[in-house]
């Protein structure tokens, strides 16, 4: 007998929709079981990840992170860098990694975790540039990578200079990167927004939280950031009564009210991911007690989602985030230019589309 609730992370959303009579959607869910609901007061970045492109929500929304910039205030300072402005674009970014190197203030200028997400899956976002066709895969199966477009070469060579030059070093796949800031050794990192809570725990520095940087001749940048983290699947079963499903509807509720949504923020640091949660922990004034708290979720709201910075819904997205890490360390590397990363990364990658939609059709 399968679970009633199965949490998947939110790149597993499209392996769940094929999972079709497997799962039963949230918005039918909800109906069945008569259970009040609105899907508006969810963060519409939130709400539209686990939608439909009809807006039926598909799963409930539980721990949301997004992208951010750390960066180390005392190295600022003995960079001679203003300590209460960092960076808000990549120029901006390189001059200070350089000049932070340049006065030995820390061992590395910038680096970054998760190199897929934020650097690629974000940075896509943010300059309103699809990483994929079909709205990112959200209007069908069969869409295809866009990552070797002339702005996404431009980025990976940016960080090939940033690397010869000094400035940047490459942290690692996925979350390997995250211990590079609270030791000290990174005076900038681009994370989740998630590792406040180990930088509070552990850096021995004074330490700011900004919006990512963007490119400023990019027209329209920067658009919102797209969400990380995970959702809540109901499952179903040949034997599953109403009564089980009324449960689990009433579970949905609960987790979504105001009170439960803003404790949740303020223990774990993940978002508060609705507008009336926000609201909650606002009128608390904890981010008044927390500077950059409320930071996360200002660059998650800052624009309405377009199909660009929609979010995702690729199919075997941890295979494709693999690829791309191949690709990029190879061009990190010096054995293939920035082009040539992006075009083997796209060749590669809609393989295991095509193969996930070949797998995933009636």
């Amino acid at each position: 007998m399968p679970p009633h609730i199965v949490q998947m992370f939110e790149v597993g959303t499209a392996t769940m929709m094929a999972a079709r009579e497997a799962i039963k959607p949230l918005h039918e869910l909800m109906r069945v079981a008569n259970v009040p609901f609105d899907p508006k007061i969810y963060v519409p970045a939130v709400r539209g990840y686990y939608s439909l492109s009809d807006g039926r929500m598909m799963s409930t929304p539980f721990n949301s992170s997004t992208a951010v910039m750390f960066y180390n205030k005392d190295a600022f300072r003995k960079a001679g860098l203003d300590p209460e402005k960092p960076p808000r674009t990549w120029a901006e970014l390189r001059t200070c990694a350089n000049k932070i190197r340049a006065a030995n203030a820390a061992n590395i200028g910038f680096t970054a975790a998760w190199p897929t997400w934020t650097q690629f899956e974000q940075f896509s976002a943010i300059h309103d540039t699809p990483l994929a066709t079909r709205a990112n895969g959200m209007d069908g199966m069969d869409a295809v990578l866009m990552i070797n477009s002339p702005l996404h070469i431009r980025h990976v060579q940016t960080l090939m200079d940033m690397q010869k030059e000094g400035s940047f070093k490459y942290g690692g796949r996925d979350s390997a990167g995250d211990a590079l800031f609270p030791s000290g050794e990174a005076a900038i990192i681009h994370a989740s927004s998630g590792l406040r809570a180990r930088i509070v725990r552990e850096a021995k520095f004074e330490w700011g939280v900004a919006m990512l940087p963007y490119y400023e001749d990019v027209k329209g940048a920067p658009k919102n950031s797209i969400i990380g983290g995970a959702s809540f699947w109901t499952m179903t079963a040949p034997k599953r009564t109403p009564e089980e499903y009324k449960g689990v509807a009433e579970f949905y509720r609960f987790i979504g009210q105001p009170e439960i949504v803003a404790r949740w923020h303020m223990e774990t640091g993940f978002l508060p991911i609705t507008f009336a949660g926000y609201d909650r922990v606002m009128a608390s004034g904890y981010y008044k007690q927390n500077p950059g708290a409320d930071l996360p979720f200002r660059q998650l709201t800052r624009s309405e989602p377009t199909e660009n910075s929609r979010g995702l819904r690729l199919g075997n997205m941890p295979e494709i985030r693999n690829i791309i890490q191949e690709e990029l360390e190879k061009a990190l590397q010096g054995q293939q230019s920035a082009a040539e990363s992006m075009e083997n990364a796209v060749r590669r990658g809609n393989v295991v589309l095509r193969n996930f939609e070949r797998m995933s059709r009636p």
